[in-house]
Formats: C-alpha cells, structure tokens, sequence
C-alpha cells in the first residue's frame, strides 16, 4: 500500500498544470468531499480533518476511470512510471492517459528516484500502440527539468512496454456536477497571497 501511495505522489507532482507553482508552496490533496458551494471547497482526509480551499475563477474539473490497454490512441497524452528489466527496456508499472485540459503537464522523461529505480515519461503517443504484435508504445517528449538543482534532461523518443495487466487510468474533461459531498477527490493548486487555492478538481473512482 505504501508504495501505490508513494507511486500516487509521484504523479500528483508530474501532472500539475504548467500555471501551479511547485514545491512548499503546491497543494496536493486527497480526501473526501465534506461540501463545496461556487467559490470553496472542503476536503476530509483519511484522519478526519478537513481542509477548506477556494476555488480559483479558472478551476478545471477531470474525471478519473479505470481505462483498458486499448483505450490507448496516437496522440493521446499519457503519463507512465516504468522499471527497466533484463531486457533492456522500460516496463510500464502505471499509465494514465490525460484528458487535453491535462495535455502537456509534465511533458518529459526523468528519473523518480524512489526504491525501484523507475522512470517517469510524461509524453505524446505516436504512431499505433501494439506494434509487431507486443504492446509496445512510442512516445515523443520534450525537454524537462527535475530536482533542487534544476537538473535538465533533454526532449526525445522512447518506447514503453506495455505488459498485460499494467493498471491504465483514463482522465476525461468535466463539470462540477461530477463532485459531491462523500465522493472522492484529488484537488491540486498552490498558496500564495490570497490563501490556499484550487485550480484543478479530480473527481476519483
């Protein structure tokens, strides 16, 4: 369980919007909905506290679905840890495919630095995804900066395997009708002058 947390974190911080600040200043939640009206909202999370935030005049709202192999397409813009194996080649460990609110968040490949020495590609698809018979997916990425000392890695190709059974995530574009009181949120944005601020609502499966 520890590890699917640690794997969440890592996305949470790779798929902020370009516009959210990083660092001691981002806000990265996730809980339930306690109640929410046109300009706040208010978050309990797992030990029961509630956290209330506004909502910024450009808040985006995305939907989160369980997704299949096969909902992958050209062009989609897609997030995925991996772990390179004998083999040479980086396996998918989690992908999620963005919504195009969502598209270009990220964008790059960089080391995660965690216990399994995984990849995160924040990329666009090219091309089809099941090539000569194995699912194996193409990315194009751009240059990206990673780490307290502005680390610079720079923009290319890859190719990701996509192995059977590999958890996929789809994020479609939404409304505000999708968050309720009870239901299960990720809400993204940063404090600064005018408080802590929400720019992005993920309603949660």
């Amino acid at each position: 369980m520890r590890s699917r947390t640690l794997l969440l974190g890592s996305f949470i911080a790779l798929l902020a919007v370009p516009a959210m600040a990083q660092g001691n200043n981002a806000i990265n939640v996730i809980g339930t909905v306690d109640k929410m009206d046109a300009s706040t909202i208010s978050v309990k999370n797992d030990d029961g506290q509630v956290q209330n935030f506004k909502l910024a005049p450009n808040v985006i709202y995305i939907q989160q679905a369980p997704a299949k192999l096969s909902d992958i397409k050209n062009n989609d813009f897609v997030a995925s840890a991996a772990v390179r194996k004998d083999d040479g080649k980086l396996h998918s460990t989690e992908l999620r495919i963005f919504s195009e609110k969502m598209r270009g968040g990220g964008d790059g490949q960089r080391p995660m630095n965690d216990a399994r020495n995984q990849t995160m590609t924040n990329a666009t698809v090219t091309g089809t995804v099941v090539v000569n018979g194995s699912n194996v997916m193409h990315v194009k990425f751009g240059p990206s900066k990673i780490g307290g000392k502005g680390e610079t890695y720079p923009g290319g190709e890859s190719d990701l395997v996509l192995d059977p059974g590999v958890p996929v995530f789809k994020f479609t574009d939404a409304d505000k009708s999708i968050v309720h009181a009870g239901g299960k949120v990720r809400v993204q944005g940063v404090r600064n002058a005018e408080g802590e601020m929400v720019n992005r609502v993920t309603a949660m499966p």
